[in-house]
This record gives C-alpha cells, structure tokens and sequence, in this order.
C-alpha cells in the first residue's frame, strides 16, 4: 500500500472530507481494519487569503517538502485552486501530484459528455490552468458569463462554505447559477471548489454532477492500493 501526503487546510473543512473518502475507500477495497497510510499537512487558509493564490507558491512548496520528507509516495493538493502550482511543484519535488482537473477530464470521458459548466473560485473558472486541463481531454468549458456572479462565487466561498456555514439562500443563488449555464448547453455541472459539494450535489439536478472532492479521493484509493 502507498503512503500518500495531503496538502490540507485549504480548507479544513473539505479536508476532513478527503481524510473520510479516502479511509472508506482503502477499508472498502482491502477490508478489514484496512485504512490508508497518510500525512496531512494542514496550511493556514488564513495566510493564503493574506498572500493571495497568486503568492503562495512557497506556502505550498513548503508543506510539499515536509510531506516529502515524511517518505510519502505522493501529494494531494486537497483543493482545487491549489492545481494553479500542481505541475511547477511537481518539477520541484519529484513526487507524482495527482491532479484533480485530469481525473475529473477523465470522469467526464467515460460518460461521452463534451460541454461542461465550471464552478469554482474566481481563479479556477478565470484563469487556464484548469480549464487547460479539461480541454486536453476534448472538454468545452463555460463559466458564468456576469463578472458579479463569479464574483458571488468567491465571496460565499470564502465568506460561508470555507468555513462551514450552510445558508439556504446560498443554495438557491447557486443552483439558479448552474441551471443558467445547463441553458447555455451545459451537458454537465462541474463543482470546482471542494467546498462546493457541501451545498449542492445531484439530487439538485437533472444532469450529471461531477463532484470533484469524491473524484479526486477515489483516485486517490486507486492509487494507494495499486
């Protein structure tokens, strides 16, 4: 079984659902009192926010080489966000990175979908380094066209989800949003922030939900049992 390292924190509060995945999954395969061999290191979300995502690539680089240290396999980046840095960390420490934005492409695939719905912080719908990923495995991506709805999306990330506050009216703004861009010929919907399937899941809609919290903690069962 491989030791894996999990960059957490970001935020801790979908890091306990990585923690929970990721154990149920290795006892489901293996049995037992069969868990999995893991390192968390659990960042300050507060010092990321102070710094920016722009600004934290030694914040992360940092948690990286302790994990590293600790004789893990390889590293978990447990947000979505964080993948801004996945593939210059994984030069710099020469561990394999299991990247959320790849076995999400490849989720995706399996199910013959082509148009997606991207949801996440401003970062992850704004910038390339996710949408790049998803369009390597032929995916066209959407965002919310309106500047203030993605600008909605990271304030109540940030502000509510990030640290564990539900709010009913949040989960309609949200699901209002998806549906737009289901009628903009979104075949699927995309919760790109690990945060995000704490409001809103499938029972929520009639096209497939690509929870990327639980895609990414399979693969990582996948992994740590091969």
């Amino acid at each position: 079984m491989k030791k894996i390292g999990l960059v957490g924190g970001i935020s801790w509060v979908s890091t306990m659902d990585y923690y929970k995945f990721i154990n149920e999954g290795v006892n489901s395969k293996l049995g037992g009192l069969n868990f999995a061999e893991c390192v968390i290191y659990s960042l300050n979300f507060g010092d990321i926010q102070a710094k920016s995502w722009d600004n934290s690539f030694e914040l992360l680089l940092n948690a990286c080489d302790s994990l590293k240290k600790s004789g893990v396999d390889s590293i978990v980046l447990c947000a979505n966000t964080a993948h801004l840095f996945a593939d210059k960390l994984q030069e710099k420490i020469k561990l394999p990175i299991i990247h959320i934005g790849t076995e999400t492409a490849k989720a995706i695939n399996k199910q013959g979908l082509k148009k997606v719905g991207l949801l996440g912080t401003k970062f992850t719908m704004e910038m390339d380094f996710y949408r790049n990923k998803l369009e390597e495995y032929s995916l066209e991506v959407i965002i919310p066209e309106k500047q203030e709805t993605r600008d909605y999306i990271q304030h109540t990330l940030k502000e509510e989800l990030g640290i564990g506050l539900i709010n009913p009216k949040t989960k309609s703004n949200y699901i209002a949003i998806a549906k737009e861009l289901i009628n903009s010929g979104a075949e699927c919907i995309i919760l790109g922030c690990t945060e995000i399937p704490m409001l809103i899941n499938q029972d929520d809609f009639a096209v497939p939900i690509f929870d990327t919290t639980k895609i990414h903690s399979q693969a990582i069962v996948e992994y740590i049992v091969s």
